[in-house]
């Protein structure tokens, strides 16, 4: 099973076995994870499971699409180049290891 690494502000890592299939988001909640709220549940609505994916696997992951992009744009905490919605972001084998930064705050 992939391990995605959330890492909090204060540097805390927390490592989470995710299914694959299955996104970084629902991977967080389900093992609550601080900071990733997802109040819509994963409908791409509410960009309150914003992450910033680390440098070392920005380019490893497709671009965001124009609705992500979109609510990218409204995030509470600062929109990076490295921004996503872990919500858009499905686990697999190619994603093991993954790290995600979760940032301050999420609204």
């Amino acid at each position: 099973m992939p391990t995605i690494v959330y890492v909090q502000v204060d540097g805390a890592e927390r490592r989470v076995e995710v299914p694959s299939g299955q996104s970084v988001m629902l991977g967080a909640i389900q093992n609550n994870v601080r900071g990733i709220d997802a109040e819509c549940g994963g409908c791409l609505s509410c960009a309150t499971c914003h992450i910033y994916v680390d440098t070392a696997w920005a380019d490893r992951l497709p671009a965001p699409d124009a609705a992500e992009s979109e609510l990218l744009d409204g995030v509470a905490a600062e929109r990076r180049p490295t921004s996503r919605l872990s919500c858009q972001l499905t686990v697999g084998p190619a994603l093991d290891g993954l790290i995600v930064h979760v940032p301050a705050t999420q609204s």
